[in-house]
């Protein structure tokens, strides 16, 4: 299957995503959502993702972050704490994925101190606003994202494609703005910043697995 099938149907799916956010249209997102979703895993799938150590541990992150997604379509808080879970290890998976395929070290510290205050402020702007029970988590699944950032700008930095770091990125800005939009601020128009981002940071972690050769 050409890898750029599965990119547009990602596209075609977001596009209803945000249609369903602004009508208001929750089966709107119950079947577009999962969609997307797919999208990326095929995509993956599609670019071989089965033949390396590296491919197949992405396509594990991303077959979690699409499990995470599901989970998140619902309102109570179970469902967000077993999506913030099933994205916490999504996160670690890419990492590992990262670790695999190879880190320069130069890079990576380079990131990560470029990261460190990033995740300061977005914590410091939740803080009062995340109920006491929800805090460790939070502050759990912000080290995370930012420790799997730093990996992928090691991984780009080395043997890996610049891709991976902009996916990462991508991905590391969209979890600001759900988190933002679940615990500050629910509104579609933010909805409409963070989710583009989110399937971005997807299809391109998923089609860096057709530069892996380990």
């Amino acid at each position: 299957m050409p890898i750029l099938l599965p990119v547009l149907t990602c596209a075609l799916a977001l596009a209803g995503v945000l249609a369903s956010e602004h009508r208001g249209s929750r089966w709107g997102n119950v079947i577009c959502k999962p969609l997307a979703s797919l999208s990326f895993l095929a995509a993956a799938l599609a670019a071989g993702a089965t033949a390396t150590p590296y491919g197949r541990t992405v396509l594990l992150g991303l077959a979690l972050c699409a499990a995470g997604d599901v989970c998140l379509l619902g309102r109570r808080k179970a469902a967000l704490l077993a999506g913030l879970g099933t994205f916490l290890l999504g996160h670690v998976a890419y990492g590992v994925a990262f670790l695999r395929g190879g880190v320069a070290g130069g890079a990576a510290l380079a990131a990560g101190l470029a990261l460190l205050p990033a995740a300061v402020v977005a914590l410091a702007l939740l803080w009062r606003h995340v109920p006491g029970a929800m805090r460790p988590p939070v502050v759990l699944y912000v080290v995370v994202i930012s420790a799997m950032a730093t990996l992928a700008w090691g991984h780009a930095g080395g043997p890996g494609p610049l891709q991976v770091g902009a996916g990462a990125t991508c991905f590391w800005l969209s979890d600001v703005g759900v988190a933002r939009d679940r615990f500050v601020a629910r509104s579609p128009w933010q909805r409409s910043a963070y989710l583009p981002l989110y399937y971005a940071a997807q299809i391109l972690l998923a089609t860096s697995v057709a530069a892996a050769s380990c």
